[in-house]
């Protein structure tokens, strides 16, 4: 289980999809996090899979294997601080997230780069107590 006893955890995100209920979510603790919450694509997720995404924006594609959080329903996959998944997310224009499983959703990339300067920021100052 997990729990943020910090409280608050700065995140950045960002909506997509048809109905704009899908999320792309970056937060740190000790290393970058990446939160991809499929929506109502994913409705029908079972705890312990995972998935390969492509990530594609500017005429880039980084592909990354990501495993479904089953506590949130969503995929996540850590990051380095460099790791080139979050260069090709500080573009411009949109990023679409795509799997031949859960099909693809395009996330704008508007402010991306400051909101995740902001949270590269973070990384290693604070984070939830060692519960594990």
């Amino acid at each position: 289980m997990e729990e943020d006893e910090g409280g608050s955890v700065l995140t950045a995100s960002v909506c997509g999809g048809p109905k704009g209920d899908a999320h792309l979510m970056l937060t740190c603790f000790d290393t970058p996090v990446l939160s991809y919450d499929l929506g109502a694509a994913g409705q029908q997720l079972e705890p312990g899979i995972s998935g390969s995404f492509a990530f594609k924006a500017d005429g880039k594609t980084v592909t990354k294997t990501l495993q479904l959080e089953a506590m949130y329903n969503y995929f996540v996959v850590n990051l380095a601080k460099a790791d080139p998944l979050l260069d090709l997310l500080r573009g411009t224009g949109d990023v679409s997230v795509s799997s031949a499983k859960y099909g693809e959703i395009s996330f704008p990339l508007k402010g991306s780069s400051a909101a995740i300067g902001k949270v590269l920021a973070q990384c290693g100052k604070a984070g939830p107590a060692d519960g594990d």
